[in-house]
Parts: C-alpha cells; sequence; structure tokens
C-alpha cells in the first residue's frame, strides 16, 4: 500500500498540488500585518514575501521543468516537496524578519506542483485529452485563491501567523505520502545528458508554434493582473462600492475563470487547441468592448463592467488549458521545460503588467483604463493565436500531398 508508485497518478492528486501551489501565494495574506508587528519590521519588507515570491517562482520554473526532463517527474518533485516542507518549518521557527524572508523564498520550491503537474498531463494523455485534464486541474487555481485567505484568517485568529506555516509544512508532508504512493514516473525518455537536452532547446526556441502558444499564455493572464492591480480603485471609484462587497468584485474573474476550466473539461477533447483558444481570446475582447461602449456610472455601467470581468474570466479558463497543452506539445521530449519556460515567462510578464496597471489607472481614468489595458492584454492574446493558425494552415499546406 505504502510502496512507491510505478503508475502515472490520478487527476485528483495533480488537483491537489496545484492547489496547494496556489494556496501558497495568498492563504496568509491576512495575516501579514501580525507579521509586520511580530517581527517590529516595515510593512515594505514584510510585503517582500509577496512579490519576492513571485520572483523566485518565476526563476524555479526554469530550473525545475528541465530538470525534470533530465532527471524524471517523480524524483524532482519529491525533492521540491521536501524542500518546500522544511523552508515551512523553516518560517514557522523564524526569530526575525530576515530568516522568515529567506524561508519564505525558499517556499517557491513548491511551484514544482504546477509545472511537474502540468508535465504529467502531457506525458500521458494527447494534446486535446490533454487540454480537457489540464481544465478540470486549473479550476483548483480558481477555487484556491478564494478558499486560501479564509482558511489562513481563521488559523491566525485562533493560533497565530505562525500556524499558516505549520500548517503549509503538514500539507507538504501530506504531499509527499500522496505523491510517493500514486505518482509514479511518466518521464519515459529522460535526457541522457544536461549537453544534449541543452542541445535540443534550440528546436523548441525557434519553434512559432511556441512562442504563439506562450505569448498568448503570458497576454491572457496578464489580463488578469491589470485586474487585480486596478480592482480595487475602480470599485471605490467608479462602482462605488462598499468595502464589504469589493471582495465580490474581486472575486467576479476568478468565478469566470472557473467556469472556463470546467468548460475547457467538458469540450476541449472535442475542438482544437487554436478553436478554444481563439473561442477564449474572442470571448474576454468582446466583453471588454462591450463594458468600454456602455457608458460609465449608473445601474448599465456598473453590469456592463462586472460581465466584462467575468468574461475575461471565463475566456481565460477557456484558453490557458489550451496554451498549456500546447506549448508542450511542440516538442514532448522537452515538455518540462516548456512548461517552465511558459510558466516564467507567465509570471514575469504579469509582475511587469501590474506595475504598468499600477501607473496608469487613476481616480480620473479608472474603469476606462482599467478595461482598455484589459483589452490590449486580450486583443495580443488573440494575434498570438491567429499566428498559431497561420502556422498550423502553413504547415498542414506544405505537408499535405499532391493530387
Amino acid at each position: 500500500m505504502f510502496g512507491p508508485a510505478v503508475s502515472p497518478p490520478r487527476t485528483t492528486t495533480l488537483v491537489l498540488l496545484t492547489a496547494l501551489s496556489v494556496l501558497l501565494l495568498n492563504m496568509f495574506l491576512p495575516s501579514l500585518s501580525n507579521i509586520v508587528a511580530s517581527f517590529q519590521a516595515d510593512y515594505a519588507l514584510v510585503s517582500l514575501s509577496i512579490g519576492g515570491y513571485l520572483a523566485m517562482t518565476a526563476v524555479l520554473q526554469l530550473i525545475v521543468g528541465p530538470m525534470s526532463d533530465r532527471y524524471g517527474r517523480r524524483p524532482v518533485l519529491l525533492a521540491a516537496l521536501s524542500v518546500f516542507t522544511a523552508a515551512s518549518v523553516g518560517c514557522f521557527l523564524a526569530g526575525d524578519v530576515w530568516v522568515f524572508l529567506c524561508f519564505r523564498m525558499v517556499q517557491g520550491a513548491m511551484i514544482s506542483g504546477w509545472v511537474i503537474a502540468l508535465a504529467v498531463i502531457r506525458d500521458t494523455v494527447p494534446e486535446r485529452e490533454a487540454a480537457s485534464r489540464i481544465g478540470y486541474v486549473t479550476m483548483a487555481m480558481a477555487v484556491g485563491p478564494m478558499l486560501g485567505p479564509v482558511f489562513g484568517g481563521a488559523l491566525d485568529a485562533l493560533f497565530g501567523w505562525r500556524s499558516n506555516f505549520l500548517a503549509f509544512a503538514g500539507l507538504g508532508a501530506a504531499a509527499i505520502v500522496l505523491c510517493w504512493v500514486d505518482l509514479g514516473e511518466t518521464n519515459k525518455t529522460p535526457s541522457e545528458t544536461f549537453a544534449k537536452q541543452f542541445r535540443t532547446y534550440p528546436e523548441l526556441f525557434r519553434s512559432r508554434r511556441f512562442w504563439g502558444y506562450a505569448l498568448c499564455m503570458m497576454s491572457s493572464t496578464g489580463a488578469f493582473y491589470v485586474f487585480l492591480a486596478g480592482a480595487p480603485l475602480v470599485a471605490e471609484t467608479a462602482l462605488a462600492l462598499s468595502p464589504a462587497t469589493v471582495g465580490l468584485f474581486v472575486g467576479s474573474i476568478t468565478g469566470g475563470f472557473l467556469m472556463g476550466g470546467f468548460f475547457s473539461g467538458r469540450f476541449a477533447k472535442r475542438f482544437a487547441l487554436t478553436t478554444m483558444m481563439m473561442t477564449g481570446r474572442l470571448v474576454a475582447c468582446a466583453g471588454l468592448v462591450a463594458g468600454l461602449a456602455t457608458p460609465q456610472g449608473g445601474l448599465a455601467g456598473t453590469i456592463a463592467l462586472c460581465g466584462a470581468v467575468v468574461l475575461v474570466g471565463l475566456g481565460n479558463g477557456l484558453t490557458m488549458p489550451a496554451c498549456n497543452a500546447g506549448v508542450m506539445s511542440v516538442r514532448p521530449r522537452l515538455a518540462g521545460s516548456a512548461s517552465g519556460m511558459s510558466g516564467s515567462m507567465t509570471v514575469t510578464g504579469g509582475a511587469v503588467l501590474s506595475a504598468v496597471a499600477g501607473a496608469m489607472v487613476t481616480e480620473a481614468n479608472a474603469a476606462g483604463a482599467l478595461l482598455g489595458l484589459m483589452l490590449a492584454c486580450a486583443a495580443f492574446g488573440l494575434l498570438a493565436t491567429v499566428s498559431v493558425i497561420r502556422v498550423d494552415r502553413r504547415e498542414g499546406a506544405v505537408n499535405r500531398p499532391a493530387p
């Protein structure tokens, strides 16, 4: 029963790994002020536990993906989970803010759960079925952010802020046991050496299809990061929402993403990846155009703004699983590297776009600027999708036998 797994994991295992990767970002957010008080540190310094953590995950994805192509998914994931669990204990025991931040950065090893979960799916099923399974797995990315802060806040209220990190350690240990008994090796053709593996990278980087999928993913997620950066100001100035209802507006895009992930799970097996991507991009762009075309203010303006945001989330839920399956299908033997690189691009692009939104969205232009920036991101994703379709058609014409 507790012997090492030799068969591919259940989908529920991959969902739980993804959920833990997402929970790690925001579950402890309600405790930030208490951490500041406990260490008597500046809020800006403690907030590096968020921004610095995201930067660390962007770097680690570039490392974890290639390592899983070289050594296999199972050993890399088990090692990363062990590092994450130890780092969580370090955060729990930290006596000063610098030790805490150091271990917090090391917690970024948990991003391997997301990167390797995607690679495992692509290892085991064809690309369309991979998009379908990724659709269900990514639903955890919607549920996690909604439930994480509630759970973390309750732990803080009952046992103090350190209990969040003790919970992380317990979840990490449970994940190790789960992966030991349920996640068998799926990379059946690991690279012989890193040198040979790196020599194949130019094939991946020269692929227009890879860049089309990756840029569509980055820009689609970028619209989400733009929304997070500007939503609180828009909720206050354009919608005049009370603090109690701001969360509903901010969570609306996540609700749309949850629906989109479900529809991807249901329909991605029936349609080409580019069809799912195009549908998602058109839904997002249409919602944002309608939102911009509706006069701001009043009930109609509020409904149009909220509707546009929900449709962006829905469009992302339709697009992202297909993009993830696509980047890993360009060179299946480099699925881990492709997953890590595209994930790193997405996080980095999101950080940049968040900063842009923070600078451009003001009280005077709040709703219009927010929707305009989100539309620019969605439209760029649409162009990236068109580029993939053109490559597919051109290569299909080249490979089609002469009459």
